[in-house]
């Protein structure tokens, strides 16, 4: 890549600066090492380990993917080997690469990501901090923290105060009626940009057996199947928020990504089109720059200003 291509591939996510806005999106990409002998992580604009919590968790059991039609269920179980084990044993290695490195946090509870940021606060190497709250709050009957523009302002600042040290990042469910209430309750509360969206609930059945195709009876839904649903949410959010958003669903070709840019992303995560083409961060990275050099364009910010005012 020439000097003058990278230059426009740079994208700026609140305090973050990102080489280009190619994302690998938490859990699906491990903990960013067991790709490294398969893509050059230098070459894309970050990662996003997968969710780190209090305590290790084991996860999931088996099955915990299933192939459906333009897509995936995935039921893993936020399985991880816990905040303070990615501390001494993952992220050492993690600071030896040029990339942006990005934390997923979560938690059944506010004191759970609360105790989690902070132990993540005194170590180096990390660029922000995503905030999953699409997880059931146990203190609160089991109910979705970003379901709940309420919760979703608790946990977030919460959050804030913990994590003082680094940029903000919330991940937000697509599980709402109007997403532009839990964007702008995230917002208000200290997110300093938004990743839209986590995957959507959904089941698999064999009828001949009458169970689950997965270990678990619900799984997460994601790949190209939700990516028309996801751009339309990401326009919402944009009409309601003036902070930075991460586009995430579906996302496979260069096209998908251009699209997400132009409808208000200022960058994008690339999660389930790394189980097919564990390559695919680091492709779309080279794409992205043949497409903009194709459209004449000198930065990935010009495309959003090609969208119709009229669609807005």
């Amino acid at each position: 890549m020439t000097t003058a291509a990278a230059a426009g591939l740079g994208v700026q996510i609140g305090a973050v600066r990102l080489r280009n806005p190619i994302i690998a999106a938490s859990g699906t990409f491990g903990y960013g090492l067991e790709f490294a002998h398969l893509v050059d992580l230098n070459r894309l604009g970050g990662l996003v380990v997968k969710g780190l919590s209090r305590e290790p968790m084991e996860g999931a059991p088996p099955p915990r993917l299933v192939e459906t039609p333009s897509g995936m269920l995935n039921a893993v179980g936020l399985q991880n080997v816990g905040v303070r084990a990615f501390v001494a044993e993952k992220l050492p290695a993690l600071r030896k690469y040029a990339t942006a490195v990005i934390a997923n946090v979560f938690g059944s509870c506010m004191d759970d990501y609360v105790e989690v940021l902070k132990i993540l606060e005194d170590a180096d190497g990390l660029a922000a901090y995503e905030l999953n709250i699409s997880c059931p709050n146990v203190k609160r009957g089991g109910m979705q923290f970003g379901g709940d523009p309420v919760l979703v302002s608790e946990v977030v600042s919460a959050a804030r105060k913990a994590a003082a040290k680094r940029p903000l990042w919330v991940k937000l469910s697509p599980l709402i009626a109007d997403i532009s209430l839990t964007a702008r309750a995230a917002a208000e509360a200290g997110a300093d940009a938004l990743t839209v969206a986590n995957t959507y609930p959904a089941m698999a059945v064999d009828f001949r057996s009458g169970k689950s195709r997965l270990g678990n009876l619900t799984g997460g839904l994601s790949g190209p199947a939700i990516k028309p649903i996801t751009l339309r949410l990401v326009w919402e959010v944009r009409k309601s928020v003036e902070i930075p958003i991460i586009g995430l669903g579906g996302i496979e070709k260069v096209e998908d990504v251009l699209e997400y840019l132009s409808v208000g992303a200022t960058a994008v995560q690339v999660g389930t089109a790394s189980f097919a083409n564990p390559q695919v961060t680091e492709d779309l990275v080279s794409e992205l720059e043949r497409a903009l050099t194709r459209a004449n364009l000198p930065s990935v910010s010009e495309i959003a200003r090609n969208f119709a005012p009229e669609n807005s």
